[in-house]
């Protein structure tokens, strides 16, 4: 996925002969997305927390898609997409100094830093928060 799909979104096809800083580089990226996509651990523990009630019983049939219909919000999704890519605008921008105008010229394109979130990095959040979750009651 990494190689395939997510990497053709934010740089160019060719050789540039940087291994070492390319290799640096993925390997930094993989990691905060590893980092992230874990946090679910946490944030479905407080979901359990909250609402243990209506978690239990989805747990105790080892229901996946129950658990996963639990854990969605849509709403706070599109928020976070939004803020991401609002994010990706204001830290991605490019930047000069003097009266070049680099208004709009932005190191990645926010959109696709959205669609990230939206189509990778939650869905693998929650489907870790699931697999936390089918085992929390052992």
């Amino acid at each position: 996925m990494y190689f395939n799909q997510l990497l053709p979104l934010f740089v160019a096809p060719g050789d540039d002969g940087n291994y070492a800083s390319t290799a640096a580089s993925d390997l930094q990226c993989l990691q905060a997305l590893s980092r992230r996509i874990h946090y679910g651990k946490f944030v479905a523990e407080v979901k359990f927390r909250n609402s243990s009630q209506e978690y239990e019983p989805a747990i105790h049939a080892k229901d996946k898609d129950a658990l996963m219909k639990l854990l969605t919000f849509e709403q706070v999704e599109e928020m976070v997409k939004k803020r991401v890519e609002k994010k990706a605008k204001v830290f991605g921008q490019e930047v000069t100094l003097g009266n070049n105008a680099t208004d709009g010229k932005y190191k990645v394109d926010p959109s696709v830093v959205g669609r990230l979130y939206g189509d990778w990095v939650m869905p693998l959040t929650k489907d870790v928060e699931v697999d936390y979750l089918l085992r929390r009651l052992d």
